[in-house]
């Protein structure tokens, strides 16, 4: 398999020949057009789109080509066997991958047969970007109002790493001490999309609001005490924000907000 052995830079070559994008196919299609390669060799190439069946899973390749993105893994619920399976197929045609809530025991699985792959314990995200190498486009800041919201924030940033963005952060600046949001607020007024991540009362994204120009994604996390009713309160303080240019995803979803700040800078 050509995940045994990723180590020179002649085998990250052979990878990336083998990934399934709009790039590649631009390539396959114009290496036809001047018959370099027979049809019957492309169809070859492209014989697992739009989907490949695992059994277990119907894994779609064909997404990368309609949203500029492969298929994000939702690891919670799965098996490591399930994870790392589908793990070891987006990665061969695609090059990178990123799957969200899951274990140390997936990462061991997962790396067994993807041995490139890394792994956020903090985050939860085992994740694989091959093609380090390529220019990221920046814009995106993450900010997050306590320490206790970085797991939140950390799935948003590597989220948008590995979706070919860089990103800005800024941790523990919070309204409880909000002269600390101040004394960053310039670099902050320089983003193109801000996502703000928060629990308790969520009120950090309203504040900002206030202070930028930029669109703003709320997340709203489940951190706080009881009244917060896991990430309720949080959430429904970010969606009755009177601060205009706010938009919301659901509680503790990072990665949410990631992939939508991803797709504004990448799409400017």
């Amino acid at each position: 398999m050509i995940y045994k052995h990723v180590k020179s830079r002649k085998a990250k070559r052979s990878l990336w020949r083998n990934k399934i994008n709009k790039s590649s196919l631009k390539i396959l299609l114009d290496k036809i057009r001047i018959g370099e390669t027979s049809v019957d060799d492309a169809l070859k190439q492209l014989q697992t789109l739009p989907f490949e069946d695992l059994g277990f899973a119907q894994v779609d390749h064909h997404r990368s080509l309609r949203q500029g993105f492969p298929e994000v893994v939702f690891g919670q619920g799965k098996t490591s066997e399930q994870i790392a399976a589908i793990s070891k197929t987006i990665a061969e045609k695609s090059g990178k991958f990123i799957v969200t809530r899951a274990t140390m025991n997936d990462y061991s699985v997962v790396k067994n047969l993807v041995p490139s792959a890394k792994y956020n314990d903090l985050a939860k995200v085992i994740y694989l970007d091959i093609d380090e190498t390529v220019q990221k486009t920046s814009g995106i800041t993450v900010v997050c109002a306590g320490t206790s919201d970085l797991p939140v924030a950390l799935e948003a940033i590597i989220t948008a790493q590995v979706m070919g963005c860089e990103v800005s952060t800024f941790f523990d600046i919070g309204v409880a001490g909000i002269h600390r949001l101040f004394d960053k607020l310039e670099k902050i007024r320089q983003s193109k999309v801000i996502v703000a991540v928060a629990g308790m009362e969520g009120a950090l994204p309203s504040v900002i609001g206030g202070l930028v120009e930029c669109p703003i994604i709320a997340v709203p996390t489940s951190i706080g005490y009881g009244a917060s009713f896991g990430g309720v309160a949080a959430l429904l303080a970010m969606l009755n924000s009177c601060a205009p240019g706010i938009s919301v995803v659901n509680i503790d979803n990072g990665f949410g907000a990631g992939y939508f700040a991803a797709n504004v800078v990448l799409n400017i």
